[in-house]
């Protein structure tokens, strides 16, 4: 059944998470489409809201094709992918200006979506990595790898909808998987929301700076219920 929109599929995953309010847990989102769903869990856990920043990042000659991405958790994580690295023979030397130019635009965004404020610990804390669904799984591959490495105590992955193969695989990245529907035959995730606009940079900052205040601006200008 369609979600009515990512606040709606918020809602309906904080209610699966309400085990863990009393856990202190950092919630995670994933810009832009995962912060709305994010903003609804942490108001329910009383949690903090942070970004993790993934930029998957295509062989040369063949973009759609990953040999790595880069994940921001505060300091900046490449997660590589040795087999395709391997198979197409890039030097270390072209690999690291890729990487230098992906850097750039990660700490583009990050100023432009954090600026200067503090990021939260994930240490020894439980951390809830949101998305507001999941299509091949490599991007959130790199975000729950990205996060493991910052050492948390449990690591969970929440998402609304994903196709049951990349579900299936991205178990094996965290601790624990909540997902409210999966599908065999998975379609193009807008097809599992009735409203899936874009998210703007400008909702993403709200959200950030207050959930509770965002969602509110976000519903002054009718862009999607609460």
């Amino acid at each position: 059944m369609p979600f009515k929109n990512r606040s709606d599929a918020g809602r309906q995953l904080a209610v699966k998470l309400a085990a863990y309010k009393d856990q202190e847990p950092v919630v995670l989102a994933l810009p832009r489409g995962g912060v709305p769903v994010a903003a609804e869990v942490v108001a329910a856990l009383n949690a903090p809201l942070d970004l993790i920043l993934v930029r998957k990042i295509g062989v040369p000659f063949q973009p759609e094709l990953a040999m790595d991405a880069m994940v921001d958790g505060g300091t900046p994580i490449i997660v590589r992918n040795e087999d395709i690295i391997r198979q197409i023979g890039i030097d270390e030397t072209d690999f690291k200006l890729i990487c230098d130019g992906e850097l750039a635009e990660i700490e583009r965004r990050q100023q432009r979506y954090l600026g200067s404020r503090e990021r939260s610990r994930l240490a020894g804390r439980t951390a809830i990595v949101i998305d507001d669904g999941i299509a091949t799984g490599a991007t959130t591959r790199a975000a729950l790898r990205g996060t493991r490495m910052h050492k948390p105590k449990k690591l969970i992955l929440a998402v609304p909808v994903a196709p049951s193969d990349s579900l299936a695989s991205l178990r094996q990245e965290s601790d624990e998987v909540i997902c409210l529907e999966d599908h065999e035959f998975f379609g193009a995730l807008s097809l599992y929301y009735h409203d899936f606009r874009q998210i703007s940079d400008e909702e993403v900052i709200n959200l950030l700076r207050s959930p509770v205040q965002g969602k509110a601006l976000i519903a002054l200008h009718g862009l999607t219920g609460l």
